[in-house]
């Protein structure tokens, strides 16, 4: 028997939820796709599925084999695209989304270091903060920060993202330094349009569940204007440190609340799909995975 095209037709039945579309589906026949799966259930001992002339049902030791057997074939789909990338060279357009502030501050030295070991790939680098629909879209990939929600997308983790409360020590010698989150009504909040924190942060009342109440304040849907606005005295302005990091490191900000700072967000890399993932975007992925380090060099102050 040949146990991983049996375990291919018994995964592509369920999925298909016939043994004529799953046939279609692997260019076989529907007695040898039947075969198949009558072999790989004599194997085990179990039956798998319950076939009936309108549907098919999986049995209780069908449900528990399905999701492992589809895990199983994954990852041997994933060696298998590996072992060929290195016997070819990895070309094409690699289509990116990345946020705006990320790219322009950390992407243009990864991608040149990238394309010094990939000349064959091209860059289509597009900046946005705004969720892309990857497919829809024509995205390879999207660089996302934050808490990510359950999707059909994967994601992979690439660095940790930590958000630091900050203004500067000319605006704190002024106007004082908040000892406690509810010091902060005294102060005037720099707010990214974008920032969603948890409702059980310490920070969440003052710094988004009440910011409608507040007047005089700065809104901006992006974070380096913000920083700068911070930086000239403005307020006081949360922002990831990989944008507040160097002004901070350089005492141009200074850190209020640290004991208060919210929970780590993370940069992920996101695709579409698991199965047969092209080369380019393959490598890619690889090259990003360590390049920040860790702690990303810009939290290293």
């Amino acid at each position: 028997m040949d146990r991983i095209q049996a375990m291919r037709s018994f995964i592509c039945i369920v999925n298909e939820g016939s043994f004529t579309q799953a046939s279609e589906r692997l260019d076989l026949s529907p007695q040898l796709v039947s075969k198949y799966v009558s072999q790989l259930e004599e194997h085990l001992g179990v039956r798998l599925l319950n076939r009936t002339t309108r549907r098919l049902h999986l049995t209780e030791a069908g449900e528990g084999y399905y999701p492992r057997a589809k895990q199983l074939l994954n990852e041997l789909d994933d060696l298998e695209n590996q072992l060929t990338d290195l016997q070819t060279e990895t070309r094409g357009r690699l289509r990116i989304s990345a946020p705006v502030s990320f790219a322009i501050r950390h992407l243009a030295p990864l991608v040149s270091a990238f394309q010094k070991q990939h000349p064959a790939v091209s860059i289509d680098l597009q900046l946005n903060d705004r969720k892309v629909d990857l497919v829809e879209e024509g995205f390879d990939l999207a660089l996302r920060i934050g808490h990510l929600q359950s999707s059909s997308l994967i994601a992979k983790r690439l660095a940790p993202v930590r958000l630091a409360l900050c203004a500067s020590p000319e605006y704190l010698d002024t106007q004082g330094r908040p000892q406690e989150p509810a010091d902060l009504n005294q102060h005037r909040y720099l707010r990214y349009s974008y920032m969603n924190l948890s409702r059980e942060d310490s920070l969440y009342p003052w710094l988004q569940g009440r910011h409608e109440d507040r007047q005089g304040e700065v809104t901006s849907n992006n974070g380096d204007v913000l920083i700068e606005a911070a930086l000239a005295g403005a307020g006081i302005a949360l922002q990831p440190t990989f944008i507040a990091g160097q002004a901070l490191q350089e005492g141009r900000l200074e850190r209020v609340l640290p004991e208060y700072e919210p929970a780590s967000m993370g940069l992920y890399a996101v695709y579409a799909h698991r199965n047969l993932l092209a080369g380019k975007i393959r490598q890619f992925i690889d090259f990003m995975e360590g390049y920040f380090g860790d702690p990303p060099y810009w939290d290293r102050f």
